[in-house]
């Protein structure tokens, strides 16, 4: 049996409104602007109001990616969500999102992969899409970070921001779509980048409250040093997969996480600075919906035309990292 060609042909972004400036943290902890964009490249994220949880602002995302696709919700087989940050510890934020786009038809899950879930979800719905399991799958990027991070953390919580990006993925023409896929993990015994409590392993507690341990904690130097090594492994893994090498790809989408890892990359990849896509001056790490947003700009400027060979590379918490290499079909 033939298996179908799988691509994108629908993508939607959302950022919340706020907009929250180095200048702002300058008030409320002790850095920087100039310590900050520095380091990380990052001059201002956006942050989601009181009254929004990952599930709207994926939610929103989402109906634009079927405006985009001229689909309805009622179109979509199955929602896959990639998220750090679920409305809920129990009820996946998959199926709040499918009441609030009326996707009465789908089935719903979340996957918890961080930042590299945006491709990890895009693989997932590749394979039932090609199957012919499903015909139209939409496959989500959110995060609500700004209520999940240590605002006493200068070390974190300058790093990371709110939005989301959705994707509705369906069969596309031959010698289109996704054409390469590389996914991959290594175990994190020693929390470089975890939130060490709210689980099974360390339920809440007032000590744990009061301990601060149910807010992300990360280990700096040690996410840096993986990051460097995984992303260009993992793009030049899909490459091979491909058939292809760097020279045939006309822009990157890495997780926008810290323009140094990005520019280590560049190097190791032998990719110009000048063909990876970069927006985390402006939005911070949005973790699993970071290359969607990317992406979803991209778009938005014309950047990327039908024909256009692309890789979307992303690494995060887990530890976890991945690429897919796509022909983009519209």
């Amino acid at each position: 049996m033939k298996l179908k060609n799988v691509g994108i042909i629908g993508l939607g972004t959302y950022v919340p409104e706020r907009i929250m400036t180095n200048f702002d943290f300058e008030k409320i902890i002790d850095t920087s602007d100039e310590w900050i964009r520095t380091r990380t490249g990052i001059e201002e994220r956006r942050f989601a109001d009181e009254t929004q949880a990952t599930s709207d602002l994926g939610a929103a995302a989402s109906l634009k990616a079927l405006e985009k696709a001229g689909l309805t919700a009622e179109d979509i087989d199955m929602i896959i969500l990639a998220t750090t940050t679920p409305d809920y510890p129990i009820q996946s934020t998959a199926c709040v999102v499918q009441e609030l786009i009326g996707a009465k038809n789908a089935a719903a899950v979340d996957i918890n992969a961080a930042c590299s879930g945006f491709v990890y979800a895009l693989t997932m719905a590749k394979a039932l899409i090609s199957s012919g399991m499903n015909k139209n799958v939409l496959v989500i990027g959110a995060e609500v970070l700004s209520k999940c991070v240590d605002m006493k953390d200068r070390n974190t919580c300058v790093l990371f921001g709110d939005g989301a990006a959705a994707a509705v993925v369906s069969e596309v023409e031959d010698g289109t779509g996704i054409l390469s896929q590389f996914l991959g993990a290594e175990a994190d015994v020693k929390g470089a980048l975890r939130t060490p409590a709210g689980g099974t392993r360390m339920p809440l507690s007032q000590q744990v409250l009061d301990e601060r341990l149910n807010f992300l904690q990360m280990k700096g130097q040690d996410v840096f040093k993986f990051a460097v090594k995984a992303l260009p492994k993992a793009t030049l893994e899909a490459l091979e997969a491909a058939g292809m090498v760097a020279e045939d790809i006309d822009m990157v989408f890495p997780h926008q996480a810290n323009v140094r890892i990005i520019e280590a990359a560049s190097k190791r990849l032998g990719i110009p600075m000048d063909k990876f896509y970069l927006n985390l001056n402006r939005y911070g790490n949005t973790s699993s919906a970071s290359i969607g947003l990317a992406l979803g700009e991209a778009l938005e400027k014309g950047l990327v035309k039908k024909g256009d060979t692309i890789a979307l590379t992303g690494f995060g918490a887990g530890l976890t990292y991945a690429s897919m290499i796509l022909k983009w079909c519209y």
